[in-house]
């Protein structure tokens, strides 16, 4: 029983990404020796090949790219960029996060961070990282998205291993795609963790299955947030017999979504459910038709995020 629990912990301290750099570790050893043949010297470049950029894509799986990142430490110790990760925070509760994520959040110099489903998993972070509050919410944005792109590029250039913490998952509406390819057209070597997105810790929250064999066989992810009012949603495309349809950012507009349905012939009697903080201690939840959680979202919400469930098995 003791060795598991010892297992255990190994395991979560260490990634199973790092027999990877283990294998690139002892492929170049020769090289590595030939290039810095002072002992000291070379100690203290495979210190930095092994908690930088090299280290983090081979553990990622980028073994061409994590090659290139430990040859350029050989060839010119100390003077390799930084490395940013992507990292999805979850929804919100800390023990929710990935070992990964907590892994990198405690190698971190700087975390640049959201402002909603980060604080619990945040506060888990290495104390004396930088931290710096990009936050967006409706209306109110602490830091244009370009601005942030610069940030990032600007402390990876300066040496900083940096998390860009997001809540929810980097890749599913939270601009993660547009940061990391303002990274990679920069130059700077980059990685995704992701996390558990909005829809799954929401859909656990209401014990609603997003697929049910009986019930719902697909499942489609949309965000109501448009950043031109003349990009519709078809909603009545998406929302087929067997589909449950998740939607991000819908509360302000739950009164649009049931008229635009309406319009398009669908019954809005529909059964629905609106989840706020999902994935928290916080989660609240409202069942109904549409027309019903149309008519009471309003006054019911707290303020937290929420996402709507529609169709398949939300009933």
């Amino acid at each position: 029983m003791l060795a598991r629990l010892v297992r255990q912990r190994i395991e979560a301290l260490i990634p199973p990404g790092w027999a990877k750099l283990a294998e690139l570790a002892q492929r170049l050893q020769a090289e590595t020796r030939a290039r810095l043949p002072d002992v000291v010297a070379r100690r203290r470049a495979l210190e930095r090949v092994f908690t930088g950029p090299a280290a983090e894509l081979a553990i990622a799986g980028r073994e061409a790219e994590a090659e290139a990142a430990y040859r350029a430490e050989l060839n010119a110790p100390g003077s390799a960029t930084g490395f940013v990760t992507l990292v999805g925070a979850g929804p919100g509760a800390a023990d929710l996060a990935s070992l990964r994520a907590l892994r990198l959040l405690g190698e971190a110099d700087v975390i640049v961070h959201d402002r909603l489903g980060t604080a619990e998993v945040l506060a888990l972070a290495r104390r004396d990282a930088h931290r710096i509050d990009v936050g967006k919410t409706q209306g109110n944005h602490t830091m244009p998205q370009a601005e942030i792109n610069a940030l990032l590029i600007g402390l990876a250039r300066e040496g900083k291993r940096v998390v860009r913490l997001k809540g929810g998952d980097p890749f599913v509406f939270g601009r993660g795609g547009e940061e990391f390819d303002a990274l990679r057209a920069a130059g700077i070597a980059c990685a995704v963790v992701p996390g558990i997105t909005a829809a799954l810790a929401c859909a656990a929250s209401a014990g609603v299955p997003l697929t049910h064999r009986d019930r719902a066989h697909a499942v489609t992810f949309v965000t109501a947030h448009r950043r031109r009012p003349d990009l519709g949603i078809d909603y009545a495309g998406l929302l087929r017999p067997g589909v449950t349809l998740a939607i991000y950012m819908g509360l302000a507009s739950i009164a649009r979504l049931r008229d635009e349905l309406d319009q398009a012939g669908y019954d809005t009697a529909i059964m629905a459910v609106l989840i706020e903080n999902g994935g928290t201690p916080e989660a609240r939840v409202l069942r109904g038709t549409l027309a019903e959680l149309a008519a009471q979202a309003a006054a019911w919400s707290q303020g937290g995020p929420a996402l709507i469930l529609l169709g398949g098995a939300a009933g």
